[in-house]
C-alpha cells in the first residue's frame, strides 16, 4: 500500500494568476510571506470589515487555549495552558464550554473545558471536535498521529486506523464511521482536518486532508442517519469542485453557513510538489457552485480552521497564523495572528 504523503505548503510562492474570481477579473496582489501581511483582497468593490466582531477564542502556535479580544484578537485570558491541537476547536450553543483536543505522544484527546475556566474534564480520544447545533452530539476523527515514531508504532495497515466518530454527550455512546476497507474507492489513508455540521444536525461537511500524491483534498458531505463510512458509499456526497482549472483544483476545507451552504477555502494547484498559485475564500452551494466570492487569499499561506457563527453573519479563518475576519461576506480583516485554531464563542 502507498503511504500518505502530508501536503506541504511551501511559505511563499510567486502569484502567476488567480485561478478562478467569481467572474470578475483581479488584479495581481503580492504574495504574502507571514500572517502579518495585509487583509486578504476581494475582487468586487465592497467595504472591509469595521464592525466589532463577536467573541472569539483560538489556540496559540504554542499550544495554548485562549480566549481572544473581538476588537484586537489579542489574548484576553488563557484556559488551557499547552499541548492543544489544531485546526479546530469547537463552542457550545450557549458559548459556555470549549471542546477541543490535546495530544499525549502518540494519542490525541477530546477535553472540554468551561469558558469561565477550571479543569478540563477529558471526553475520549481523539481530534478536531465539532459539537452539534444542538449541543447533544460530538463529533471528532479518530486516527493515527502521522509522525515517524507514531507511525511505525502505527503498524502497516493505516487505513483501518481511520474513523469519523460521533458521540452522544448525555450517554458516552459512539457510533464509528470508519473508512472503506482499503483495496476499495476511497481505501487509501485519507486523515479528517475539519468537521462542520449543518444546521438540521444530521449531515457533516468532512474536510479529507492528502491521500497520496497530494491530490487528496475534498470536502464530503456526509448524513449521519444513512452513512456507513465517512469517505464513499452510502449517504455520503462529495462536492465537485467548479470554476476555472477546475482540474487541478481543490477544495482545501469547508464549514457549514446556516442556510445549507458552505463557506470552503479553494486551492489551485495539486499536483508533487504542490505549487498554490491561487487561494480563494468562496460560499457555495453543496453542488459546488460559487454563490459569493468573500476574499482572494494568499497563495503561500494555508487557509484553514473555518468557522461561521451561529447567526451566519461573521466568518472566520486562518490564512497561515493570521486571524481574519468577515461580516456579511465583506472584504476580511485580519484582527489576530500566532494561532492554529480559532472559533466563535
Amino acid at each position: 500500500m502507498k503511504l500518505l504523503r502530508v501536503l506541504a505548503v511551501p511559505a511563499a510562492l510567486t502569484l502567476v494568476a488567480a485561478c478562478g474570481g467569481g467572474g470578475t477579473a483581479s488584479a495581481p496582489q503580492s504574495t504574502a510571506t507571514s500572517s502579518s501581511a495585509p487583509a486578504t483582497k476581494d475582487a468586487h468593490p465592497v467595504s472591509q470589515t469595521t464592525a466589532t466582531p463577536p467573541a472569539m477564542a483560538g489556540v496559540t502556535a504554542r499550544g495554548a487555549l485562549v480566549l481572544l479580544s473581538s476588537a484586537t484578537g489579542a489574548r484576553v485570558r488563557t484556559l488551557v495552558p499547552n499541548g492543544v491541537i489544531g485546526d479546530e476547536i469547537s463552542v457550545s450553543a450557549d458559548g459556555g464550554t470549549i471542546f477541543f483536543s490535546r495530544r499525549h505522544g502518540c494519542v490525541d484527546d477530546v477535553e472540554s473545558v468551561a469558558v469561565s475556566g477550571g479543569k478540563p474534564t477529558l471526553l475520549t480520544t481523539g481530534s478536531v471536535p465539532a459539537l452539534s447545533p444542538d449541543g447533544n452530539t460530538l463529533a471528532f476523527a479518530r486516527q493515527p498521529t502521522l509522525t515517524p515514531r507514531c507511525m511505525k508504532a502505527a503498524g502497516s495497515d493505516l487505513s483501518a486506523q481511520y474513523s469519523l466518530v460521533t458521540r452522544t454527550l448525555s450517554t458516552g455512546v459512539e457510533r464509528a464511521y470508519p473508512m472503506l476497507p482499503a483495496g476499495q474507492p476511497g481505501g487509501l489513508p485519507a486523515p479528517i482536518s475539519h468537521l462542520s455540521w449543518a444546521a438540521n444536525g444530521t449531515e457533516l461537511a468532512v474536510s479529507i486532508a492528502a491521500i497520496q500524491d497530494n491530490e487528496g483534498w475534498q470536502i464530503v458531505l456526509m448524513d449521519t442517519a444513512t452513512a456507513q463510512n465517512y469517505l464513499g458509499g452510502t449517504g455520503d456526497t462529495q462536492v465537485p469542485v467548479t470554476g476555472p482549472d477546475r482540474r487541478r483544483s481543490y477544495w482545501r476545507e469547508g464549514a457549514y453557513l446556516p442556510g445549507g451552504n458552505l463557506f470552503v477555502s479553494r486551492a489551485c494547484c495539486a499536483g508533487e510538489p504542490v505549487r498554490n498559485v491561487s487561494k480563494l475564500m468562496w460560499e457555495i452551494t453543496p453542488a459546488g457552485v460559487l454563490k459569493h466570492r468573500v476574499a482572494i487569499g494568499f497563495p503561500g499561506l494555508d487557509h484553514t480552521s473555518l468557522a461561521v457563527n451561529r447567526s451566519g453573519k461573521w466568518l472566520l479563518y486562518l490564512a497561515g497564523t493570521g486571524l481574519y475576519v468577515s461580516e456579511n461576506g465583506a472584504r476580511p480583516r485580519q484582527v489576530g495572528s500566532g494561532l492554529i485554531a480559532a472559533a466563535w464563542l
